[in-house]
C-alpha cells in the first residue's frame, strides 16, 4: 500500500469515527518524561495523603470516570468504575494549558471478573523543571472521553488568576513601559498580593494586551503564554488584562515572573516589558527567588552541602522574624530527605554517613546550627535531638594535645581554624540553653570560650583571622565576615546563658571592629576581600556575609544598640537599591559594584541581611 493511500484510508476512518459521534483525540505531542516533586511519578494511590475530586466525574456509556487528587502530595490518579473487561483508564498531563499533552499516563485496563480499575499517581506539576502542569482523567469504554483539566487557574491566598485589577491592594509599575507604533504597554503589580496585570494605552480598536508568566526567570513560558489576552474595544484607546498570580503554593512553584506584552492591530509583531517578580516585602521577595532553586524531591539546593544548611537556616530565620509560614514545609522536607547516608559525590565530595555527618567537621556543625534553629522555631524535639547528635560528633575532635584545646577542622587533624571553633562555641552554649537540666554543654561552652579568647584567633585589631599555624599562633590569613559573625553570635549567646558581662563586651568589641575596619566594611557596606576590584568569590565565600548578619542581628537585639540597627538597615538598603534586578535576584556585592556574581548562595546570604534588618 502506498503511503498516500494509507494516509487517505486513515483519514476516512477518522472521519467515520467522528460521524459516529465518538470523540477523536489528537495524538499526544510527546512521550512522557518522569517527574519527581515530593514523590516520583507512578506512586501507588494507597500512599496518597488525601483523596479529593476537584472536577466533576464523567459518565461514559454507563461507566464512571473520576479524577482523584491529593493536594498534600501534589499528585493525581484516575479511576473507572461500573465497567467491563478491557475498559481502559489513564491520565493526560499538559505543560502548555492543554494544547498538547503527555498521554496515556498509567494506562490500566479492567481485568476479567473486575468492574473497575485505577492508574498509578502522577505529579500535577514539576517544580524541579519549573513547569506548571494540567492533568485530566481519560477513559476508553466503547468511546473515548476525558474529565476537565484540574486547576487551570493559579491561586495564591485569596487571589486567583482572572481577578479584577480594581480589587488590587496597590498599583506599582516596577519596570519601564515599552512602546510600539505609538502604543504604550505597561506592567502593573499588586506587590502585596503578588498579582500582576497589563495595560495598553494610546491605542486603537483591535490593539491587544496580554501577560506572559514564567516559572524559570523568563527562560520559558509555555503554560503562561498570552494570559488574559484582551482587545481594545471600538471607540476606546486603552485596555487592560485581568490580574494573574505569580506564586503557585499548591504546585510548589514560588517566585514566578511576569511581563506585559502588546500588539498594534495592523501589525503582527509585539513588544514586551522586562520580566518582573513581585516582592510583597524585601525579605519575601528574596525568599521567593531563593526557593526557585530549591530541589523539593531531594530536599536541598544542588551542589553545595554546607551551603544548603546555611540556606535553610536563612529560611527559618525569615519565618521566625516575619511570621510567614510559606516555607515551613521546607524545614521538614530538608530534614527527612537528608538525614540518611549518601556516597561521596552525591551530596558532598565526602560521603555523608548519616545524621548530616561527614569528615568535614565544620560541614556537620553547620547542619547542627540549622536544626537548633529549626527547634527554636517549631519546638519539635527531633530537631534538638539531631543537633545534640551532631554536636557530640564535633566534640570528638576537641583536642587539648595541640594548642591546649580547640576543635580540628577535619578528621585528618590538619588545621585548627576559626570557623570550626566558632561553630563549636555557638553550638555548645546554645545547647546549654535548650537542653533541660543540662550538666554537660554549659561546661564545654565555658571551656571553649576561654580557649577561644586565649587562642590568638582574635588579632590586636579585634578581627578574627582564618586560623592557627602549626605552632599555635594566629596565621594572619584573611579576615572573613563569617568567622567574625560566628564569634559575635557565640559570645552573645554566652552572655544570654550566663549573664556574664565579659562575654557581651567581647561580642561588642568584635562587632565594632567589623563595622569600623576596611577589612570588612567599606563606605558603610559589609565587604569581603573577594568583593573588591576584579576579584571573584568562590561558592563558599558567597554565603559568608549572610552568616555575619545573622549573628550581628542577634547582638543588636541583645543590646538594643541604635548604631547596630543602623548598620543592619544600611546593608539591606544597599542590597535592595544597588544589588537587585527586576526578578529580585541578589548578588554577591552588596554595594552593587562589578563584576558581580549571582546565584542561590548569594541569594541566601542577602536574604539573611534583609531578614535581619526588616523583620517583616
Amino acid at each position: 500500500m502506498s503511503a498516500r493511500l494509507h494516509r487517505l484510508l486513515r483519514g476516512l476512518l477518522t472521519l467515520a469515527i467522528a460521524l459516529a459521534g465518538l470523540a477523536v483525540l489528537p495524538a499526544p505531542a510527546r512521550a512522557a518524561t518522569p517527574v519527581c516533586a515530593l514523590a516520583c511519578d507512578t506512586l501507588d494511590p494507597s500512599k496518597a495523603q488525601r483523596d479529593t475530586f476537584p472536577v466533576p466525574q464523567v459518565n461514559l456509556n454507563g461507566r464512571i470516570l473520576r479524577l482523584h487528587v491529593s493536594d498534600p502530595d501534589d499528585m493525581a490518579w484516575a479511576s473507572i468504575d461500573n465497567g467491563v473487561t478491557g475498559d481502559a483508564v489513564w491520565l493526560d498531563r499538559s505543560w502548555d494549558r492543554g494544547a498538547s499533552w503527555d498521554g496515556l499516563l498509567g494506562k490500566a485496563s479492567i481485568p476479567g471478573t473486575w468492574t473497575g480499575t485505577r492508574t498509578l499517581m502522577y505529579n500535577l506539576t514539576d517544580p524541579v523543571g519549573h513547569r506548571r502542569g494540567w492533568v485530566r482523567a481519560c477513559a476508553d469504554a466503547t468511546g473515548v472521553t476525558c474529565t476537565d483539566w484540574v486547576y487551570p487557574k493559579v491561586c495564591d491566598g485569596s487571589f486567583c488568576d482572572g481577578a479584577d485589577p480594581a480589587t488590587a491592594a496597590g498599583d506599582d509599575r516596577p519596570v519601564p513601559s515599552t512602546t510600539l507604533f505609538g502604543r504604550t504597554i505597561s506592567l502593573h503589580v499588586d506587590q502585596k498580593n503578588g498579582m500582576a496585570w497589563g495595560v495598553i494605552g494610546s491605542g486603537g480598536t483591535g490593539d491587544e494586551i496580554w501577560l506572559d508568566r514564567s516559572w524559570d526567570n523568563g527562560a520559558t513560558w509555555p503554560e503562561g503564554s498570552s494570559l488574559g489576552r484582551t482587545r481594545v474595544s471600538a471607540g476606546k484607546t486603552s485596555a487592560r488584562t485581568a490580574m494573574f498570580a505569580t506564586r503557585d503554593p499548591r504546585g510548589l512553584l514560588f517566585g514566578g515572573a511576569v511581563r506585559a506584552c502588546g500588539r498594534e492591530a495592523a501589525h503582527q509583531e509585539g513588544s514586551c516589558t522586562a520580566w518582573v517578580r513581585p516582592a510583597p516585602s524585601r525579605a519575601r521577595g528574596a525568599a521567593d527567588a531563593l526557593m526557585a532553586s530549591y530541589q523539593p524531591y531531594e530536599g536541598w539546593w544542588h551542589s553545595s552541602w554546607w551551603n544548603s544548611a546555611v540556606a535553610v537556616t536563612s529560611l527559618i530565620d525569615f519565618a521566625q522574624r516575619t511570621g510567614r509560614h510559606d516555607y515551613d514545609w521546607v524545614i521538614a522536607r530538608t530534614f527527612e530527605q537528608n538525614r540518611g547516608t549518601f556516597p561521596a559525590g552525591v551530596r558532598s565530595s565526602d560521603a555523608v554517613e548519616g545524621h548530616f555527618i561527614s569528615r568535614a567537621i565544620d560541614d556537620a556543625a553547620w547542619w547542627g546550627v540549622a536544626w537548633l534553629t529549626a527547634y527554636d522555631y517549631t519546638h519539635e524535639r527531633r530537631y534538638l535531638n539531631e543537633a545534640v547528635t551532631i554536636a557530640d560528633y564535633v566534640h570528638q575532635y576537641w583536642d587539648t594535645g595541640t594548642c591546649g584545646g580547640g576543635v580540628w577542622w577535619d578528621r585528618e587533624r590538619t588545621y585548627k581554624n576559626a570557623v570550626t571553633n566558632g561553630l563549636y562555641l555557638w553550638l555548645t552554649t546554645s545547647l546549654h540553653s535548650r537542653v533541660p537540666g543540662d550538666t554537660v554543654w554549659g561546661g564545654r561552652a565555658a571551656t571553649a570560650a576561654t580557649w577561644y579568647l586565649n587562642s590568638g584567633l582574635i588579632n590586636g585589631s579585634g578581627l578574627v583571622n582564618d586560623g592557627l599555624t602549626g605552632d599555635c599562633r594566629n596565621n594572619g590569613q584573611t579576615v572573613w565576615s563569617y568567622n567574625q559573625g560566628l564569634a559575635i553570635g557565640a559570645f552573645t549567646q554566652l552572655w544570654r546563658s550566663t549573664g556574664k558581662g565579659q562575654y557581651l563586651d567581647t561580642a561588642r568589641r568584635l562587632a565594632d571592629a567589623a563595622t569600623s575596619s576596611t577589612a570588612l566594611t567599606r563606605d558603610g557596606v559589609l565587604t569581603e576581600s573577594c568583593d573588591t576590584g576584579t576579584n571573584a568569590c568562590d561558592d563558599n565565600q558567597k554565603q559568608f556575609k549572610g552568616v555575619f548578619m545573622r549573628h550581628f542581628a542577634d547582638l543588636a537585639d541583645a543590646t538594643g544598640s541604635a548604631a547596630y540597627r543602623t548598620y543592619l538597615t544600611k546593608q539591606a538598603d544597599s542590597i535592595w537599591s544597588t544589588d537587585r534586578d527586576s526578578l529580585n535576584r541578589l548578588g554577591q556585592r552588596w554595594a552593587g559594584t562589578a563584576p558581580n556574581q549571582v546565584d542561590w548562595r548569594t541569594q541566601a546570604s542577602a536574604l539573611g541581611a534583609l531578614t535581619a534588618a526588616d523583620g517583616r
